[in-house]
C-alpha cells in the first residue's frame, strides 16, 4: 500500500531563549486528513524517523487487538518498545481484546506488553456508567481530546508505561496512539509518573489528524 502522508507544516523552534536568537531549528508535523487506522503506516514511519533523528530509543505504542502493536514491532526493531493494551474486561468481563496470536508474536519480538487500567479513567468510568458522575480524570481526558483522541491516548499510555517502570522519566520518549483503531498520532514526550503528572511535557508533535473524530 502506498504511503498516505497528507500534509506537512514546518515551524521554526527556538533552540535558545537568550536576548539574541542565534539558532533556529525546523521541525515537520505530518497532518492526516482523517483520524483512524488509514494512516497507521505513515504515523509509525514518521515516528521512527523522528526517534532516529533525536537519538530516542524508548517507544510506547497503544494497541487493542495487537495488530498495531505487532506492526510497530516490525518497524521499531532495535528499539525498546512498550506495547500498551486495554485492561482485561474492558469490553467484555474476563476477556482480553488482544488476540493470543498477536500477544505471542509481540513478546517473541522482544517488546514488552503492559496491561493496566486506563490512567485517565479507571474507577471513574464506573462512577460515570453507574452513577452518572464525571470525575476530574475524565475531564482531563476530554480536554486532551481537543487535540484529537490520539493525543489523549499518547499521554495516557506514557503515564501507564512510566508507572509500570518500563520507560525512563528523565529522557524523551516517542508515544504513538490512535483514534479508535490503528495509529494516527505520534508525539515526543518527557514522561512522568501519575503522581507527578504535571511534570509531563509534550516536546514535539510528529503527526496527528487534522480532522476530529474516531476511525
Amino acid at each position: 500500500m502506498p504511503e498516505r502522508v497528507i500534509a506537512t507544516q514546518t515551524w521554526n523552534v527556538s533552540l535558545t531563549e537568550t536576548e539574541k536568537i542565534t539558532a533556529l531549528k525546523e521541525k515537520t508535523i505530518t497532518y492526516h486528513e482523517t483520524p483512524g487506522e488509514a494512516d497507521t503506516e505513515a504515523t509509525l514511519v514518521r515516528a521512527k524517523e523522528r526517534a532516529e533523528s533525536l537519538g530516542i530509543r524508548n517507544v510506547v505504542v497503544a494497541t487493542t487487538t495487537g495488530r498495531t502493536g505487532l506492526r510497530a514491532c516490525e518497524i521499531f526493531k532495535g528499539f525498546t518498545l512498550i506495547v500498551v493494551r486495554h485492561h482485561t474486561g474492558f469490553q467484555t468481563p474476563g476477556e482480553q481484546q488482544m488476540t493470543p496470536e498477536n500477544e505471542k508474536a509481540i513478546l517473541a519480538s522482544g517488546a514488552q506488553i503492559i496491561t493496566a487500567g486506563h490512567a485517565f479513567s479507571g474507577v471513574e468510568r464506573a462512577m460515570r456508567t453507574k452513577r452518572g458522575m464525571t470525575g476530574p480524570l475524565e475531564l482531563m481526558a476530554d480536554t486532551l481530546r481537543l487535540f484529537g483522541d490520539g493525543t489523549k491516548v499518547c499521554l495516557e499510555i506514557t503515564v501507564m508505561a512510566a508507572d509500570a517502570g518500563q520507560i525512563p522519566v528523565d529522557q524523551l520518549i516517542i508515544a504513538i496512539g490512535g483514534s479508535g483503531k490503528g495509529a494516527d498520532t505520534a508525539l515526543v514526550v518527557r514522561p512522568a509518573h501519575s503522581n507527578n503528572f504535571f511534570d509531563l511535557y509534550v516536546s514535539e508533535i510528529i503527526a496527528k489528524p487534522s480532522a476530529w473524530g474516531k476511525g
